[in-house]
């Protein structure tokens, strides 16, 4: 079936699927259309390129034959070459891994051994070209011009949808490679067990930047293999199984021309069996066009939880894409019987809850899990219960935990704030005591600074490299712990983590108005230079002091008071967007997207932005924000001014694009901006929306003149999480210059 056909049974879907509310308009729009995969696929954006559905264990994808730092996600906009089609992707990490079970058809005699994927005679890279390529969600499709093979993607949940489309041969083969992964990928142990003349199952143990990353797998093709071979010499036959450390399996057909051929292939992390029993449950049968409907319908969806309206097109493509990007992960990691693998290294059996994946918090705390807490309540009890469990299991909330391992990423306690953030958001369904216990456990721990931090009140540079990062991040983790103690009546515990959440004050030195790395002695680092940034070496993870000294989203009015006088607060913060230095030859790459000193490209200066409201200057939000929305972000593969951080940066641009972001890590208060969408309709769970409007709204009118909740004078600078999911109406007033009334207080 061709594209034409498939892009038309969508249509018919998604028209089908239109249930009509009670003003007669149509619940459910196709907003695939406005998607385009490829943004941040160019320039430093990292994002994964391929067939998925929301959340989703399988990513299926290519993987370029090209590495390093761009091919954190396997894919790369500027490559014109393809190693396979790997079931599992990062999207936007800043670290390579997964690209497990990689299928790759070919025609020929290539020989697999390790190393000779490029060889011309006997490697299983293949070139293609762009204008081949169709790609959008839940549906990817290439030409392979070496063997003159059509691809084409698909995807459910758990299960990879493959269809290839072979010309005559009689050494037609689709490639199982349990060698070759993304980026610190390193295979550790691969088997390979044909069952019968159409499946052949396996699993894929390996070592990365996920220390332990186990994954099952059964392949079942359409058409009965002629024959099944392992190319690795260094396989070991065992009956008829293959155990290897770096195995190729070739099924091998005679093919007629145009001949299809369509394999499935679901996954389990925790046992062939499993992945059987996925399959079964998600995709019984074999019409690839319907998957690619389902795949639609599953993103239509999720999508439709954002209604927006607005002339500019290219707002809505960077808009729609932003808001797919920040639903790939978390993945769901356990399969549909509720099994799953634990950070304890063991198998579970029928959680009672739904157990995740992938999650990036040092990144996505501060933009993506608020904004999933506003869309997608459904998933917070899940979500904070699997947190729960890997403090369980590994006696601490996630950090940045992978495949079931911690891989200790970046600083601080990120997860500290989500699920404090859940729980003052009123969110249920899991146990807060437990919580509570978890969140104050991992933060009176010894580990990565914190055993300094306990003794000294701050982590000073001689004890602990970025020291000063460390400790702000850990003082907004406090500071959010404190918050849950007042109201859950912990007096003593409230008064504790309070004081420590100021420990960013240890840092501000009043001479310079900087942030300053301190020794054990207490004295500032010197020599010292604000825009110097040392790469995993100095004070600052991957920035400077012109970047970390706004690192106080949880106390902005402690902040003011350090300089002074609100005056000489704006005019430092006024001074970060127009200062210019060399960062320094060992600068992060991360630090990029710069505005003077604000670095967009990456997380820490997110926030910032927003700083202008709390002293009464919200124009001048309203000023950067909307640069950032239209300069640092764009429709086009180089959209993105850094890493995606699985769903980080996109999830900045829909809050912004709304007109609102959460500051503070916890507790749903929402900074007003300035929206460059004229209306959204914000379905908030429970049958509620919330409709925002812009009236008057245009590039040029881009300043909030005032503010009604529910048709009433609203004269606070932010919203309240509480009126957001109470659903309403929150109408801004735009004009071309700044209100001389609202705000200014």
């Amino acid at each position: 079936m061709n594209l034409k056909r498939i892009l038309l049974l969508i249509f018919v879907s998604v028209l089908t699927l239109g249930v009509f509310g009670v003003d007669g308009k149509p619940e459910m729009k196709s907003l695939t259309q406005y998607v385009d995969p490829y943004i941040g696929t160019g320039d430093h954006g990292h994002v994964f390129l391929g067939a998925n559905v929301p959340f989703g264990l399988v990513q299926l994808g290519p993987t370029n034959f090209s590495t390093g730092w761009d091919w954190c996600s396997g894919y790369h906009y500027s490559d014109s070459t393809i190693i396979g089609f790997g079931h599992m992707h990062l999207s936007g990490t800043g670290i390579g891994d997964l690209g497990d079970i990689s299928l790759m058809p070919a025609v020929g005699d290539a020989v697999l051994k390790r190393g000779n994927l490029k060889d011309s005679q006997s490697g299983i890279y293949s070139l293609f070209r762009r204008e081949t390529e169709k790609v959008k969600p839940g549906y990817y499709g290439v030409h392979l011009d070496r063997y003159n093979v059509d691809v084409e993607l698909t995807a459910t949940k758990r299960v990879g949808f493959h269809k290839y489309i072979f010309p005559k041969s009689s050494k037609a083969k689709v490639i199982i490679d349990l060698q070759h992964g993304i980026g610190w990928d390193t295979p550790m142990e691969g088997y390979l067990v044909q069952e019968n003349d159409s499946t052949i199952s396996g699993y894929r143990f390996s070592k990365g930047w996920a220390n332990n990353q186990r994954i099952f797998f059964t392949a079942v093709f359409s058409k009965p293999m002629k024959g099944f071979i392992v190319s690795d010499t260094t396989a070991v036959r065992q009956g008829n199984s293959i155990k290897s450390r770096l195995a190729f399996g070739q099924a091998l057909f005679d093919t007629k021309d145009k001949e299809t051929v369509f394999v499935k292939v679901a996954l389990s992390p925790v046992s062939i069996e499993n992945a059987k029993l996925n399959m079964q449950a998600e995709l019984p049968g074999w019409n690839f066009a319907e998957t690619i409907v389902n795949a639609d319908r599953a993103w239509n969806e999720e999508l439709n939880k954002i209604q927006i309206e607005t002339p500019d097109n290219k707002i809505k493509r960077t808009f729609y894409t932003a808001l797919y990007h920040t639903m790939i992960a978390p993945s769901e990691f356990c399969d549909v019987n509720g099994d799953y693998y634990g950070a304890d290294k063991q198998m579970h059996r029928n959680a009672a809850f739904k157990n995740y994946t992938t999650f990036s918090l040092w990144d996505t705390y501060r933009a993506a899990h608020p904004l999933m807490t506003i869309i997608h309540p459904e998933k917070m009890s899940n979500i904070v219960n699997t947190m729960l469990t890997i403090y369980q299991q590994q006696g601490k909330l996630p950090v940045w935990h992978l495949m079931g391992c911690e891989t200790d990423c970046m600083v601080g306690n990120p997860g500290i704030s989500v699920v404090a953030d859940a729980i003052l958001k009123g969110y249920s369904g899991f146990d807060k005591e437990l919580a509570y216990e978890a969140m104050k456990n991992s933060a009176m721990l010894d580990e990565r600074g914190l055993k300094y931090f306990k003794e000294y009140g701050y982590i000073p540079y001689d004890k602990e490299e970025e020291g000063l990062s460390k400790c702000m991040e850990y003082a907004i983790a406090d500071w959010s712990i404190a918050q849950v103690a007042k109201i859950m009546g912990k007096t003593d515990d409230y008064e504790y983590f309070l004081n420590r959440s100021k420990a960013y004050t240890r840092y501000f030195d009043k001479e310079s108005g900087f942030m300053r790395g301190l020794s054990s002695e207490g004295k500032f680092r010197t020599p010292f230079n604000p825009f110097e940034s040392v790469h995993r070496e100095n004070d600052y993870t991957e920035g400077n002091a012109w970047q970390y000294t706004w690192l106080v989203p949880h106390d902005v009015q402690g902040l003011v008071s350090l300089f002074g006088s609100k005056e000489k607060f704006i005019q430092k913060l006024d001074s970060l967007f127009i200062v210019k230095g060399s960062l320094g030859a060992n600068a992060s790459p991360d630090i990029s997207g710069l505005i003077g000193q604000y670095a967009h490209g990456n997380e820490p200066s997110h926030h910032i932005l927003y700083l202008y409201p709390y002293v009464g200057q919200p124009w001048k939000t309203a000023d950067k924000v909307r640069q950032v929305l239209s300069g640092l972000y764009s429709d086009q593969p180089a959209g993105l001014s850094g890493n995606e951080d699985v769903g980080q940066m996109s999830a900045w641009y829909v809050l912004s694009a709304l007109g609102l972001y959460q500051v503070e890590p916890a507790g749903g208060k929402y900074i007003f901006g300035s929206p460059v969408v004229d209306e959204a309709i914000v379905k908030v769970g429970k049958g509620k929306r919330l409709k925002i409007v812009a009236k008057n709204n245009s590039p040029q009118n881009k300043y909030i003149q005032g503010v009604t909740l529910n048709g009433k004078r609203y004269d606070k600078y932010y919203v309240d999480f509480k009126d957001i999911a109470a659903g309403g109406t929150l109408e801004f007033v735009m004009g071309s210059k700044p209100s001389s009334s609202w705000g200014v207080k």
